[in-house]
């Protein structure tokens, strides 16, 4: 063949190539990243991108002092380890970060298919740094900036013509690993394409929930959400309330989170506050909330004696020994926090109809009610007002509160739900009677005869006047079940196949059945372990997999009440029935002669661990949080979880000595550790080797059917049970109780904990035998349900089990 032929070749391939890659959404692929700025924001961005198996650069100004020039960006990454909650999946994974500065390493960005820039928010920093970087990118690589409210526009001015239309902003919320909201914030020159590789890229390996906003200042979570806190601080003036009175009046109490509105500015950072709400007041002059963007003169007062917060110790609250004291502005001092909401409001507050919650807090006379309508009032008016400007629509400003703020309903919700009309008029005459921040009208699109802004329809768009469904984008096919606003038309929950009391049955039309349980915090009672039982018989007769999934959590162990209740009444041999039947699940999990996957996201506590450690697959979403806690109870692992620990330590043994493995997990089951993540149950054992790690929750049921499939079309079937399990014995026990009776002697462990802990150590070593005997996996169940039935019957084990039952919260005794 000749050169030329070949060529034309090369040539005709390259066009083919071109031409599906113009006709196929493109698949981001994105190996290293590099982040500018090593602050709060850049350091757990950086640790987010390396948990999702991203390289990650962290680049930081060159350090004045010493040889390592990198020190700012390496202190950075230290840092990282002693953060509570844990930016990192698991502790390894800080290693992956790189360290950098921009004298010696700018050279490295070439290889970056992403760079964020997340320095202070200055606007002449931000464009100084992007002309030092900007001609280190490569020609493909995505260039963004993290800023929280500065022009997007503005900033691209700054870079070459090629590289803006790769820009946009991208604005993550603190913390990124745990803050669900992204929001991405292209320029009229950004490449459409880009965009949508981008929000793909966040939304599936990233896990999180993307909203697309206009460039304009503070975007639309910080737009909304800052401005209810200015409204909250006014009306905190106005009537007279202290900032732990508001606390108390701002939280769950109305749906918000713990954290509430001073303690939330405490957290993010008083001069930040300062910050984002002067960006508001330089960039929106004429706004018709204008006057209200400035730093109220307290908070500018504690910014000026650096009174910053929880970065400093000190801001709206502090801390004085064990004791939480709060900022009085009449005395202009601290005092002890002590706020609560009066009787009066309470009662309001517990009226389920939105609608006459509204009007009981409009029409007390009270000043938390009046407050509480004031906040309400405001926002409503202001996002009524300012849609067109700062969001595509309304299902967008909900999303971005409730994801960014923690709300549990967005504005446009709270508002459609307590009555669209009615509130309206409520407004309008608040308007009208000068009450309202602001004296604008309400835009003509809120009295249009409409219902509420969101329906099956989609959501309203003011700037089209339309309304308009969700993306198209092919990321969210994989989202079976979506998160949904208020209103909207919700996904087809499949067709059942049986339910009953504990469990529902079903299918999406495919030979992969799902079972969901239905008990409260779906906990493990016996109704639920017969329909699981149940449901393993019709998936082995009818299907090709059986999928175990329903929303967080996946299950907290066993049903408690039911437990005391049989103890109280003496009833042990029907007690130790229900435990059999626990372990006969679990076992019929591991052996099912079709693929079982269990999809995990939140909570899979004692027994939920346990169905974890069972089935033939686990897909979990990286926010699993996974454990055997029975000790907290006065109980032990009873449904074999404490069987697979001494099966898999032989597994995991280095050398043939299983012993370090057996203590690390005799530990773990002892202290009740739980995982931080799923990645960190996995180095927990909870998890195997081969079991998925999902970063974005609602991907998780796609997901474990995609598994559940492919297991079922290579023909998997369950390994057989091992026949033999060599176990440490006597000897091990032995070793085991060592340790135990040092923390007795120490004071670290009560009796009972001695008691328990020591049960934990028979069963883990086999019982005992002579160290090397072999035993089976019936051998262990029997001393499990054993041990388990002989705590369940002392005075303070019952004492434990009543104790969480009351309080929530675990007994030492």
């Amino acid at each position: 063949m000749s050169e030329s032929t070949i060529e034309i070749g090369r040539r005709e391939a390259q066009a083919i190539r071109q031409a599906i890659q113009r006709s196929e959404p493109q698949r981001m692929i994105i190996r290293q990243a590099a982040v500018l700025g090593a602050g709060v924001m850049g350091a757990q961005i950086a640790a987010h991108l390396a948990n999702a198996n991203v390289k990650p650069i962290l680049f930081d100004l060159p350090a004045k002092e010493g040889k390592d020039k990198s020190a700012i960006a390496n202190k950075a990454i230290e840092a990282l380890t002693k953060l509570n909650p844990s930016p990192l999946a698991t502790a390894s994974v800080v290693k992956q970060i790189t360290a950098a500065n921009y004298d010696e390493h700018l050279h490295l960005l070439k290889d970056c298919d992403l760079v964020i820039e997340a320095i202070s928010e200055r606007m002449d920093w931000k464009k100084s740094l992007f002309e030092k970087v900007a001609p280190h990118i490569g020609p493909n690589a995505i260039f963004a900036s993290n800023t929280s409210g500065l022009s997007i526009t503005e900033l691209s001015k700054s870079l070459p013509a090629a590289l803006r239309k790769r820009f946009c902003g991208i604005h993550f919320f603190n913390p990124p690993r745990y803050m669900r909201l992204v929001e991405i914030i292209p320029t009229a020159e950004t490449d459409p394409a880009i965009v949508d590789r981008l929000e793909t890229f966040l939304t599936t390996t990233l896990g999180k929930g993307v909203i697309r906003a206009k460039d304009t200042p503070n975007f639309v979570a910080n737009r909304v959400g800052v401005f209810s806190m200015l409204a909250t601080m006014h009306h905190t003036v106005q009537f007279k309330l202290g900032f732990d009175e508001v606390d108390a009046l701002t939280g769950p109490a109305i749906g918000r989170g713990k954290s509430a509105t001073y303690r939330t500015a405490d957290v993010v950072g008083l001069d930040t506050m300062a910050h984002v709400v002067k960006t508001l007041g330089d960039t929106l002059p004429s706004d018709p909330w204008a006057a209200y963007y400035k730093a109220p003169e307290w908070l500018a007062q504690l910014v000026e004696k650096g009174a910053l917060g929880s970065k400093t110790k000190a801001g709206i609250y502090t801390k004085k020994g064990k004791d939480i004291l709060v900022l009085d502005l009449a005395k202009k001092d601290y005092r002890p926090a002590a706020g609560a909401i009066a009787d009066e409001v309470q009662a309001i507050l517990k009226e389920k109809n939105p609608g006459e919650q509204l009007a009981k807090l409009r029409a007390s006379a009270h000043p938390q009610a009046q407050f509480l309508w004031a906040i309400f009032r405001d926002v409503f008016h202001y996002v009524a007002v300012h849609l067109a400007d700062i969001a595509h629509s309304a299902r967008d400003v909900d999303f971005a509160v409730r994801w960014g703020f923690g709300w549990s309903r967005g504005p446009f919700e709270l508002w459609q739900a307590a009555g669209w009309q009615r509130v309206a008029k409520m407004l309008e005459e608040d308007i009208a009677a000068g009450k309202t921040m602001a004296r604008a009208p309400l835009p003509k699109w809120v009295n249009d005869g409409r219902t509420g802004v969101h329906s099956a329809e989609g959501s309203y768009s003011a700037e089209t006047g339309k309304m308009v469904g969700r993306s198209t984008l092919p990321v969210y096919a994989r989202q079976l079940f979506p998160e949904t606003v208020l209103g909207e038309k919700q996904a087809d929950r499949g067709t059942t196949v049986f339910e009953d009391e504990g469990v529902r049955m079903w299918h999406q039309g495919e030979r992969i059945a799902i079972v969901s349980f239905k008990s409260k915090m779906h906990s493990l009672g016996t109704e639920v372990l017969l329909g699981l039982n149940r449901a393993i018989d019709e998936a082995e007769k009818n299907f090709d997999a059986l999928v175990i999934w329903h929303e967080a959590p996946f299950a907290v162990g066993a049903n408690l009440k039911a437990a005391i209740e049989s103890l109280k009444a003496g009833k042990f041999d029907e007690f130790e029935k229900m435990v059999a039947l626990f372990q006969q699940t679990s076992q019929r999990l591991k052996y099912s002669l079709v693929p079982t996957v269990a999809a995990v996201q939140g909570m899979a506590l004692g027994g939920g661990c346990e169905f974890v450690m069972h089935s033939q697959r686990v897909v979990a979403a990286l926010e699993s949080y996974i454990g055997l806690v029975e000790v907290g109870v006065g109980l032990l692992p009873a449904g074999g979880g404490l069987k697979e620990f001494a099966e898999r330590s032989v597994a995991w043994a280095k050398g043939g000595d299983a012993f370090p493995e057996l203590q690390r997990a005799f530990r773990q089951v002892a202290m009740a550790e739980v995982s931080k993540s799923a990645e960190n149950a996995r180095e927990m054992g909870y998890l195997k080797a081969g079991d998925l790690v999902v970063f974005n929750s609602d991907e998780l049921l796609y997901v474990a059917k995609q598994q559940a499939r492919a297991m079922a079309e290579s023909g998997v079937r369950p390994a057989l049970a091992p026949a033999q399990i060599p176990v440490l014995g006597d000897t091990g026990i032995a070793t085991l109780k060592m340790m135990l009776i040092n923390m007795k002697e120490g004071g670290f462990i009560s009796e009972h904990d001695y008691e328990i802990s020591s049960r934990i150590a028979e069963i883990l070593c086999g019982g005992e035998v002579e160290p090397g005997s072999m035993v089976d996996e019936k051998w262990l169940l029997d001393l499990e349900r054993k041990h388990f039935v002989e705590l369940a019957k002392t005075p303070k084990t019952q004492e434990r089990i009543e104790a969480m039952l009351k309080t929530g919260k675990p007994l030492r005794n």
